[in-house]
């Protein structure tokens, strides 16, 4: 089975808040399933590829357990997309729970937002689809067309478009600089707030 694609759909009949099946298919280039009692797991391994609804994920190795394969753990080379969101995910891990569409990703994370034209990166990231409540953890970037950040942790609502950074932050924007224990960014307003501690250095153009 090695070598040769192996190919599966499935339809699935997930929880009774749905009210319809939700189609799940996967691909690898190997295929094995472990049926140990209380822990079956399905590994697919080689080119592997998941799709959930407008989600396609890649990775080198996929493990998928779980009720109805409710959970994929993705290690190498993983790579999230959803075209119909605008984003595409990048780490070394991934743990995805399918039916409340939440991703947990670790290593070297960065996630590229088109909808917001906004490029996050730092070494834990979790993004609930639900919500599109994003929070990032320890090296914390965040990049746009004319600013840079810098924090610990990071809240990104992608509905409000509303960035929360903590834990020594700093922006810099169109050269000016921001410090303070705690900085609120509006990003389709530019509205910067900043609370506790607060200094910034203000870039005068001659």
């Amino acid at each position: 089975m090695s070598k040769k694609t192996v190919f599966f759909i499935i339809v699935l009949i997930v929880s009774a808040t749905y009210c319809m099946a939700d189609t799940f298919r996967f691909s690898a280039d190997s295929f094995s399933s472990i049926m140990s009692r209380g822990r079956e797991v399905t590994v697919l391994s080689g080119n592997a590829r998941i799709v959930s609804g407008s989600t396609i994920i890649y990775a080198s190795r996929i493990e998928l357990f779980g009720n109805n394969y409710r959970f994929a753990e993705c290690t190498g080379n993983v790579r999230v997309i959803d075209h119909q969101k605008g984003l595409h995910m990048t780490a070394d891990r991934l743990v995805f729970d399918r039916i409340e569409n939440i991703f947990r990703l670790e290593g070297s994370v960065v996630m590229e937002d088109f909808r917001n034209e906004v490029i996050v990166r730092g070494n834990f990231l979790e993004y609930s689809d639900q919500t599109e409540y994003v929070t990032i953890q320890v090296g914390v970037r965040i990049l746009r067309e004319d600013m840079i950040c810098r924090s610990e942790f990071a809240l990104f609502n992608r509905r409000t478009n509303i960035l929360q950074l903590s834990g020594l932050p700093f922006v810099y924007r169109r050269g000016d600089e921001f410090r303070a224990l705690r900085i609120t960014i509006n990003l389709d307003t530019d509205e910067i707030t900043l609370e506790g501690q607060v200094s910034g250095l203000i870039h005068n153009e001659n």
